[in-house]
């Protein structure tokens, strides 16, 4: 399951077998509702749970780059800043 937001306003949940969902909160108020082992918000746009990540891969400049088990339209980019977070938490599993 991830969350993302679409056309800057709508938050949509996409289910592992592709079912889409909109939902009314932002993405911080679900980030907080939700079990920090389980969700990693990994940009501004995505909200991703473990099971969803499929690949992590280097990138330019110690970022990385996630390739999700839920197809997307665009590279999902961890900034530097986040990297060694996000890795932590991939281990911390």
């Amino acid at each position: 399951m991830i969350f993302r937001i679409v056309n800057f306003t709508m938050i949509l949940i996409t289910t592992f077998d592709k079912q889409e969902f909109p939902v009314n909160q932002s993405l911080d108020e679900i980030h907080q509702l939700l079990a920090a082992q389980q969700f990693f918000r990994i940009n501004r746009q995505y909200l991703v749970n473990y099971s969803a990540v499929k690949e992590v891969e280097h990138y330019f400049t110690r970022k990385l780059v996630v390739t999700l088990s839920v197809d997307t339209s665009e590279k999902l980019l961890i900034g530097k800043d986040k990297t060694a977070a996000f890795l932590n938490w991939l281990d911390s599993r």
